[in-house]
């Protein structure tokens, strides 16, 4: 509650330095008005009650304290509430599409490449919440696995349900994922509007070519980020199937059409990334996160309740306790 209370006026509180000028006032004042009388013997005194005289103290102590609450309510004390209430003024519109070829299973990133790619994709999309998100996965065909849409739940949990599947027919066809992708963004009505295309290979099937979908993702207004995905000279990767039906791995050269990927990044506006481990994945979509800032509006409401009142009407009140005391009680006759 205390934490709460501001103060408006805080230069007020200098007055406070006048209660201990008051007090030595009082005692230097109190010394000098107090009367001598001298006896032969104080003993038939000695019994009487001193009670009533240190407590003639108590009326000084009650214009002390109403002082200093009239000084603390000069000072204008009050809470403040503030709420608050964000609006997304220029959302983005986002589709990521992935390879889900057999070669993602390449192991030289942990455990493989696609389950990498999944786990920074996840962190992406909870660093996006007021964007709409969609998902899209392509090998030698591509289809949508997730419309765009703001329910992030929805997407992680497709995002999750991907895996390389071989009712998907073989092969990277580059062609048809950015195609598919373009279409599930032209009729959005976001005023950004973003393709991540991740793959680890070259366009070697589909019947679309990479150049004509990123013309597309052009006359849409679409920008497309590009990842190739892959270490740097040999990686075991998947080179046929065991009898028992298990992938068998082999040491196989990383082939990825980089001009490709750098020449559709570079017609859409968008930018090409290497991601050769973990780390650089992580860094990538860090890297995407912060050149596509979606705007918000944030409005603040501040009510304000003023707290000076109940300290005036305290002041007021010890002051009147003071003035009856001191015309009752501790009435002196001149």
């Amino acid at each position: 509650m205390l934490e709460s209370i501001q103060f408006l006026n805080k230069e007020f509180f200098w007055l406070l330095l006048l209660l201990p000028i008051a007090i030595v006032w009082h005692v230097l004042k109190h010394s000098k008005q107090t009367a001598e009388l001298k006896m032969s013997s104080i003993k038939g005194f000695k019994s009487a009650s001193r009670f009533w005289t240190n407590f003639r103290h108590l009326l000084f102590a009650l214009r002390l304290i109403a002082l200093a609450l009239l000084i603390t309510a000069l000072a204008r004390p009050r809470t403040v509430d503030v709420s608050t209430k964000t609006k997304t003024t220029s959302g983005i519109d986002i589709v990521m599409a992935i390879d889900v070829s057999a070669s993602m299973l390449a192991k030289d990133l942990r455990p493989n490449r696609l389950d990498a790619l999944k786990e920074v994709a996840a962190d992406f999309i909870d660093g996006r919440p007021n964007d709409r998100i969609g998902l899209v996965e392509y090998a030698g065909e591509a289809y949508t696995k997730t419309p765009i849409t703001s329910d992030k739940s929805i997407v992680k949990r497709s995002l999750r349900d991907i895996n390389y599947n071989s009712i998907i027919e073989g092969g990277t066809a580059i062609g048809m994922g950015l195609a598919t992708s373009v279409n599930r963004l032209k009729d959005s009505r976001a005023k950004s509007k973003v393709i991540i295309l991740l793959t680890d290979g070259v366009n070697n099937s589909g019947f679309i070519d990479p150049k004509i979908a990123s013309e597309l993702a052009v006359e849409y207004g679409i920008k497309v980020y590009t990842i190739g995905l892959g270490t740097n000279g040999m990686a075991l990767s998947p080179i046929g199937f065991n009898p028992n039906g298990s992938f068998r791995y082999g040491r196989m050269q990383v082939e990825i059409d980089e001009s490709l990927l750098k020449e559709i990044a570079s017609e859409t506006g968008g930018r090409y990334f290497r991601a050769t481990n973990n780390d650089k994945l992580v860094e990538i979509y860090k890297e995407i996160n912060k050149l596509e800032k979606t705007e918000v509006e944030e409005t603040k409401y501040y009510n304000y309740d003023e707290k000076y009142r109940p300290l005036v009407l305290l002041a007021g009140l010890l002051l009147l306790i003071e003035l009856v005391l001191r015309n009752t009680i501790f009435r002196s006759f001149v």
